[in-house]
């Protein structure tokens, strides 16, 4: 059968068209990839709905997509760890390799890394992919094409435990329970957390993330972030050393400082306005320190294990699944709110 190549090409905000394009040929030490699922994120529906998301603008056609599972259909030259018909996860960031940051281990704030998705680099919303062999993870037998594709929130997740400090015995607190929030709290159970809570507005989505295993959750809706922090110290014996903002509210930066424990560590996964008024001055009495995160670094490998072992389930995270036929049908469920995760299965039959 003769194969095409089917994308999802997005030309600016809320035009987004199915059309052909040639099938890529992978280079040395690439792998041409027939792409099998894609998870839709929040900022594919930012660049989808307002053409842009923080500083990254759509300026022209770009395929979006970056949560991603595939099959190996050809190896280039070099490549030795993997071969045709080895299913993959793809890390989506791809670093000079050569800098400072990269030589650190630090390769996510490489100032040249390409990352699908991200303008103008192209995605994997695409029936055919190219990408370098060294970026993608060959997936286990029990793990399934869409448990790959969730690889990529889980990374995010374990990266931000990891500058969180979460570790046996800490206490959690979650802001926001969407699906970062989300995965972030199966990751902070698996690294030993004995105590996660978890807020939102959303009291579907805390009834949700109850189910996954919050120990606590508080639905913030109509308060201010005084009163929210006195609902969340108010359960018993909780006092939170580990903060993951994942909603990029204003309200929930402060919420996070008011309500961690002393030399508490706050990270900042959410993004929302560039500038937010946060009461500093009780963060520097309480001697907390606020982290920065920007996607993640050498997470990959933990979060495979975390799913092929079985320690985390992401498998009741995706509630919605569409055709790459029906993208924009997904694309609307991903904005709309209703679904936790949104799916596109992209793979054909050969």
């Amino acid at each position: 059968m003769e194969r095409k190549n089917v994308a999802a090409v997005l030309y600016k905000a809320q035009d987004m068209r199915l059309e052909e394009r040639p099938i890529p040929e992978p280079k040395a030490g690439e792998v041409l990839l027939r792409v099998d699922s894609v998870g839709i994120c929040g900022s594919d529906v930012h660049y989808w709905w307002k053409g842009r998301t923080g500083r990254f603008v759509v300026e022209s056609p770009i395929v979006l997509g970056h949560e991603t599972s595939a099959t190996v259909v050809r190896c280039g030259l070099g490549v030795k760890h993997l071969q045709p018909g080895d299913r993959v996860a793809i890390e989506p960031g791809v670093p000079c390799r050569r800098c400072e940051h990269c030589k650190g281990g630090r390769y996510n704030v490489c100032p040249g890394v390409e990352f699908c998705a991200t303008p103008p680099v192209d995605g994997t919303l695409t029936d055919y992919y190219v990408h370098p062999a060294d970026f993608c993870f060959k997936l286990p037998e029990n793990v399934s094409d869409e448990e790959g594709a969730l690889l990529e929130p889980l990374a995010v997740a374990v990266y931000s435990c990891r500058r969180a400090e979460v570790t046996a015995g800490t206490h959690v607190l979650i802001l926001g329970a969407g699906p970062i929030g989300l995965v972030s709290l199966l990751a902070a159970k698996a690294m030993g957390a004995s105590v996660v809570c978890i807020t939102d507005i959303n009291e579907n989505r805390l009834s949700f993330a109850k189910s996954l295993g919050a120990d606590e959750t508080v639905n913030v809706s109509g308060t201010c972030p005084k009163e929210a922090a006195i609902k969340v110290l108010s359960r018993p014996a909780f006092r939170p050393t580990a903060i993951i903002e994942c909603s990029g509210a204003e309200s929930s930066y402060q919420l996070g400082i008011l309500a961690s424990a002393p030399r508490g560590v706050m990270v900042t996964v959410g993004r929302g306005n560039y500038d937010v008024t946060v009461p500093l001055v009780v963060g520097a009495a309480k001697e907390m320190d606020i982290r920065g995160i920007f996607r993640y670094a050498n997470c990959y490998p933990t979060a495979l294990a975390m799913v092929s072992s079985g320690l985390v389930d992401v498998k009741p995270l995706v509630t919605h699944r569409f055709s790459i036929h029906e993208v924009l049908e997904a694309f609307h469920a991903a904005k709309d709110g209703a679904a936790i995760k949104v799916m596109i299965r992209v793979n054909q039959a050969e």
